[in-house]
């Protein structure tokens, strides 16, 4: 961790169970604006912590929760830097596909609040609505968050997130148009997962409810550029991510 950063392994009494995560700080003294960070599938490890730590030097107090929890601790999978690099990721996907499909709506919800108690009890975190960014998987929930909790989460980010916007009736984005903070979207070019139907019908959608929003299209950068150990990490597209996240971040929860 830098110099700029503090981190701290915390457990939190979650609906289901005791979540371990990550808690970052900036060195300085706060209080400090709060971000939850959502994980993707690959769960809690450096390069995620790398994340957290660069928020957090960047002026917040970051909670990264193993939404895993109810699987067990971290890390997610014990071989997983291994299956990662992989050229077949079958096996990966086929350890991480239970523990996803785990998450229903239901709980994530549940766990939202376990994850705003733990900031609102935290003497480093400002009062006040906090920010919210999440990564492929995790996207969805952080999109999800802002509609079903629009008091608590001033602004919302989601970049390489797939699924957004399904035709079947949990769908996120039909929990996003309640949303009463900021979203900024950040779609990975041809990704299976947020195919263009699904964009514009994510665009639609808050268009039509009035929600404050910007989405871009990252040409050239695939599903999971952001991550500095996934095989299709892209340096020039994360840097552009970092660009619009702590500008969304600086605007609206530091003015």
């Amino acid at each position: 961790m830098s110099a700029e950063a503090t981190a701290e392994s915390v457990d939190i009494a979650a609906a289901d169970g005791t979540a371990d995560a990550i808690f970052v700080r900036p060195a300085s003294e706060g209080p400090h604006p709060g971000v939850l960070l959502y994980m993707d599938a690959y769960g809690i490890r450096p390069a995620l912590e790398a994340h957290a730590a660069r928020l957090a030097a960047g002026g917040y107090c970051v909670l990264v929760p193993n939404l895993f929890y109810r699987n067990g601790r971290s890390p997610v999978l014990e071989d997983l830097e291994r299956l990662m690099q992989s050229e077949d990721r079958s096996a990966l996907f086929a350890q991480l596909r239970p523990k996803i499909e785990s998450l229903t709506p239901e709980a994530a919800n549940a766990d939202a609040d376990a994850w705003l108690g733990f900031l609102r009890d935290r003497r480093e975190v400002r009062d006040g609505p906090i920010g919210t960014v999440g990564y492929c998987m995790g996207g969805r929930f952080s999109l999800r968050m802002a509609g079903e909790f629009p008091s608590a989460v001033a602004a919302a980010a989601s970049f390489h997130g797939a699924g957004m916007a399904t035709d079947q009736p949990d769908s996120p984005h039909l929990a996003a148009v309640h949303a009463k903070g900021e979203l900024y979207i950040g779609h990975a070019d041809n990704d299976r997962g947020m195919d263009p139907q699904q964009m514009g019908r994510l665009t639609e959608a808050l268009a039509e409810a009035h929600v404050r929003h910007t989405a871009e299209l990252y040409v050239g950068a695939l599903h999971g550029w952001t991550q500095t150990d996934a095989q299709v990490y892209d340096e020039a597209a994360t840097e552009r991510h970092w660009s619009r996240l702590l500008e969304l971040f600086g605007r609206v929860l530091q003015p």
